[in-house]
């Protein structure tokens, strides 16, 4: 391992002309200390230094990354996506082969692709042949009544390269779809708030009706996903198929009484244990709450519990967080989707990564409160963007990083919480920009000051490329829109994705991190062992 040091700018040297503030005693002391260093170049070790009064100290921060052998590898799908039952109701189903969200949801794969969430508890299963005509309320007919049938099915055209139907949309379309979308909105919130919810009709043959209102414990759970087990596999298309739970909530004492039962008679059973996560109560969330290091951390925390257990029963077992979201009660409006939100969502994929958890679920993908990554009219907002920059830069393979000068020393009672964190992967190997053996960091700076990193040992020296993410317009944190290296980031004109461009870095420059923003760093040609194979 190799340990980094940083020495301040201001160290005298035996050429430069003593301030004079210093007394001969000191000035004395301080040459003897640069010979000694200079006597012994070849050690790396960190040496005590007593910083001389007078001087002003300036902090650079000494970066390298080990380039031998990965601390973990994920899984190549680590960020996947959720989407919510509330998208059923009244026909709002049938626009998601919008081209426009198809296009946003290309952007971010491979990902696995989880249909659940509340409304999971009011679906019920019914085999009929034509589910349109028994759709309670209004479905998408109603608000296409005045339109032939044959223009919109003029407007489908097959993706023969893709092998899909992708519907091509006019203007009005859209209209209408928005139009559906903020009615669909009003719905979920009444039902949000009185905690009221209706049932809904789920025509596809594969599902359960969910059984509700009945306590089950850990044990129970476990047999019945045994028994689920049992008769799935006899089926030709499910003999294969993969089976993930109990999706607990936060791991307090009677979750984690629940999990230990269900882990002891179904945890071989399993093929990924999981669970969900939320940061905070949506309804007293302030924009400060996300700049919180002691909330980031809160995550760290049930990672290790929820391992205590697994581990207990099945060593190695994969851990899923499946479904993550930064506040409750469906988000809050300005807020949870905000870039302010992205420092909460870009350290989670960062430290579950960093601590072998194998997939990141994220709800939701579209169209349910306010945490999801694109809105009801069909935009991006900066959480999507973010994600679409750690898909396109991130590989699955976590390398362990060692700085040297963020050093303090603890006090009594006090934790050290950092607000600069820095995570290292290899780069995304299909990602053709870059040849195998580069290094990508993302970084988030808290602090309200710049920080300066300098790369050190394998890193020095070496090309940069700088994709930086910050908020874009007058409303600071709390805006929707984002800007990458300066320009805002926007679909384009013909619906689609906008080329993603780094900011080339000069070899061996120091890398400087604005205030209170987050980006990503491709360091180039390191030819890292890790990385060059797959």
């Amino acid at each position: 391992m190799r340990v980094l040091c940083a020495f301040p700018e201001a160290m005298p040297s035996s050429n430069s002309r003593p301030p004079a503030c210093l007394t001969p005693v000191a000035l004395f002391l301080a040459l003897l200390l640069h010979l000694s260093l200079s006597s012994q170049a070849g050690d790396r070790r960190p040496l005590p230094v007593d910083r001389v009064p007078g001087l002003k100290e300036k902090t650079l921060i000494l970066l390298d990354v080990s380039t031998k052998n990965p601390v973990r590898t994920v899984n190549e799908n680590f960020l996947s996506l959720q989407l919510d039952p509330s998208i059923i109701h009244d026909g709002w189903l049938d626009f998601l082969s919008s081209k426009r969200l198809v296009t946003l949801a290309r952007g971010l794969s491979p990902a696995f692709l989880r249909f659940g969430g509340k409304r999971t508890d009011f679906l019920q299963f019914q085999n009929l042949r034509n589910p349109a005509k028994s759709r309670g309320g209004p479905g998408p007919d109603y608000y296409l009544k005045n339109y032939e049938d044959d223009i919109v099915r003029s407007d489908v055209a097959l993706d023969k390269q893709k092998g899909c139907k992708i519907a091509q949309h006019p203007d009005v379309m859209l209209e209408l779809q928005r139009e559906k979308a903020a009615q669909m909105h009003l719905v979920l919130l009444k039902e949000q708030f009185s905690n009221t919810y209706s049932n809904l009709i789920l025509t596809e043959p594969n599902n359960y009706r969910t059984m509700h209102g009945r306590a089950v414990n850990g044990s129970q759970l476990g047999k019945d996903y045994i028994q689920l087990k049992s008769l799935l596999q006899p089926i030709r298309i499910y003999s294969r198929a993969s089976l993930y739970g109990p999706n607990i909530g936060r791991p307090r004492k009677n979750v984690i009484a629940l999990l230990d039962g269900f882990m002891k008679v179904a945890g071989s059973t399993v093929d990924a244990v999981t669970w969900q996560h939320c940061y905070i109560d949506g309804r007293v969330v302030k924009v400060m709450d996300f700049l919180k290091t002691r909330l980031l951390d809160t995550l760290s925390d049930q990672i290790r519990k929820i391992q205590k257990v697994v581990n207990t029963y099945t060593p190695g077992k994969k851990i899923w967080l499946e479904g993550v979201v930064t506040t409750s009660a469906g988000g809050t409006n300005n807020l949870s989707d905000s870039y302010a939100a992205g420092f909460l969502w870009l350290n989670t994929l960062g430290m579950l990564a960093n601590q072998g958890i194998d997939v990141v679920i994220r709800h939701s993908f579209f169209d349910h409160g306010y945490n999801h990554l694109v809105d009801q009219n069909f935009n991006p907002l900066p959480d999507y963007w973010l994600s679409l920059l750690y898909k396109r830069l991130i590989g699955p393979k976590v390398l362990a990083v060692h700085v040297a000068g963020l050093q303090r020393k603890p006090r009594p009672g006090r934790v050290i919480r950092d607000k600069l964190r820095i995570y290292a992967h290899c780069t995304n190997h299909h990602n053709h920009n870059y040849v195998r053996g580069s290094i990508t960091l993302f970084i988030i700076n808290l602090h309200r000051s710049r920080k300066k990193i300098k790369l050190a040992g394998t890193l020095r020296d070496k090309l940069v490329h700088q994709y930086l993410l910050q908020p874009y317009g007058q409303e600071g944190l709390k805006s929707k829109s984002v800007q990458l290296n300066g320009q805002p980031l926007v679909m384009v004109d013909d619906g689609t994705l906008p080329e993603l461009k780094p900011r080339p870095l000069r070899a061996g420059r120091t890398l400087v991190i604005p205030p209170v923003t987050m980006g990503f760093y491709v360091v180039k040609n390191v030819n890292a062992l890790a990385c060059r194979y797959r």
